[in-house]
């Protein structure tokens, strides 16, 4: 199983950047899929959720209304669009698959993606 994420980069405060992560070796349509983050000397904390099946969503309070996870189940790939960016979402970026839905501890979760880091400038 693979989760390759990418998409990070450098942003100035009020910025927008759009994750991806590709997923393979699993049945992807059957995966609740999640977004987590870890700051410099921070523990890993969630993000973002998408269900499968229904693709409903969730969100962690600090991103609800700036942030919109989304999934491609043809393509395998769940996005992470995040808009109104600000110093404090600086932080690696983590995707991750679990075959229940709308998790939100790290321990939970089955299978992580490597990271890519997005630095917000202010």
């Amino acid at each position: 199983v693979q989760l390759q994420a990418c998409g990070g980069g450098l942003v100035q405060a009020g910025g927008s950047l759009r994750l991806s992560c590709v997923v393979s070796g699993l049945t992807f349509s059957r995966y609740g899929m999640s977004w987590f983050r870890q700051a410099p000397g921070k523990e890993r904390e969630f993000v973002a959720t998408i269900a499968w099946g229904s693709s409903t969503t969730s969100y962690a309070d600090s991103v609800k209304g700036r942030f919109t996870i989304s999934r491609d189940n043809a393509k395998n790939t769940v996005y992470l669009q995040m808009n109104s960016l600000n110093a404090e979402d600086t932080a690696v970026y983590y995707c991750a698959a679990s075959l229940r839905n709308f998790l939100r501890l790290p321990q939970q979760y089955d299978y992580w993606g490597q990271g890519t880091l997005v630095t917000v400038s202010s």
